[in-house]
């Protein structure tokens, strides 16, 4: 028994039976050394789930459309050409994400034209029929 280990000091706080200590000595505690096997096991239960998507609503990545498909939505429909900028303005008044304008003027004060009523309309519409509001 000269070869056994009697004494282990930390540098971090260990628990010990109901205690916190810094050092664990064993000249006169028995102790019990433990091993546990510890192995994958695969389940043998399977459970099949058939899913059929057409019935599910769809998520907020697939309503999201691009400028692009909004813009080529309303030439379809009513004619218009609309702006990024004016598609932009509608989106932050309906309180959703608008990505940042990296192409900003160096100006000081910049005129930035207002998106005009019969435009908003058609872009409300747009953002509605790509379900976005």
């Amino acid at each position: 028994m000269a070869d056994s280990l009697k004494h282990i000091k930390f540098r971090f706080p260990v628990y010990f039976g109901d205690r916190e200590t810094q050092e664990l000595c064993w000249n006169n505690e028995s102790t019990v050394e433990t091993v546990v096997l510890l192995s994958q096991q695969k389940p043998d239960d399977t459970i099949e789930i058939d899913l059929d998507l057409d019935e599910l609503d769809a998520t907020t990545a697939e309503t999201k459309a691009t400028y692009e498909e909004i813009k080529a939505y309303i030439w379809d429909k009513h004619h218009l050409k609309v702006s990024s900028l004016y598609i932009s303005q509608i989106k932050h008044k309906c309180g959703l994400e608008v990505g940042q304008n990296y192409n900003l003027s160096k100006s000081e004060n910049p005129k930035v034209p207002k998106c005009p009523p019969e435009k908003e309309a058609v872009i409300m519409g747009a953002l509605k029929h790509f379900q976005m509001i």
